[in-house]
């Protein structure tokens, strides 16, 4: 396994991937068979992490805009906290732009080998030194049994509404890296 191998490829409409597991199915069929339609319609982009000796895919990750909004709290008053915890003074925004994963998955021969981590620090770099419109946070949907990784990878729970969910909306604030 050598990593100088290793490259980023976007997905193209036209692009087809034809051997990836993860062990959960979802994940699987989003990228051997959605990812395309997705980028097509403009939904979302998708990145794989390929060996390029081999043509494997390591991982990917399918992007998307988001946004941090009073809708994501369970009150007026969860998110002037939440607000003031960033933006203390300024005009108050209904909504602030983010950056979705919208999945990240590892193939399971490649696991704990740092590949995930490997490819949320790349998201976060990317977005943080080149972005191309104002965005301010990462956003992720994460399956319970990632929590610990995500958490691991820098993220926050957005509020306590969805503790002990299928699901629990994180967010990673690109400024705790410090000016880019």
């Amino acid at each position: 396994m050598d990593k100088d191998d290793w490259r980023i490829r976007r997905l193209g409409v036209d692009d087809a991937v034809t051997r990836f597991d993860c062990g959960d199915e979802d994940l699987n069929e989003f990228l051997l068979a959605d990812a395309p339609l997705y980028h097509r319609v403009r939904l979302a982009t998708s990145y794989v992490l390929e060996d390029a000796k081999t043509g494997d895919v390591i991982g990917y990750f399918s992007l998307a805009h988001d946004r941090i909004s009073l809708t994501d709290f369970p009150s007026h008053s969860a998110y002037n906290r939440f607000r003031k915890q960033f933006f203390a003074q300024g005009k108050m925004f209904k909504s602030y732009p983010a950056l979705k994963i919208c999945r990240l998955a590892t193939d399971r021969k490649y696991r704990g080998k740092g590949v995930g981590a490997m490819l949320v620090n790349l998201i976060v770099a990317s977005y943080k030194n080149d972005s191309k419109a104002g965005c301010r946070f990462i956003t992720v949907d994460a399956y319970a049994d990632a929590l610990d990784f995500y958490f691991k990878q820098g993220f926050a729970p957005l509020s306590k509404s969805d503790e002990g969910a299928d699901t629990r909306l994180l967010y990673f604030d690109l400024e705790s890296l410090g000016p880019s």
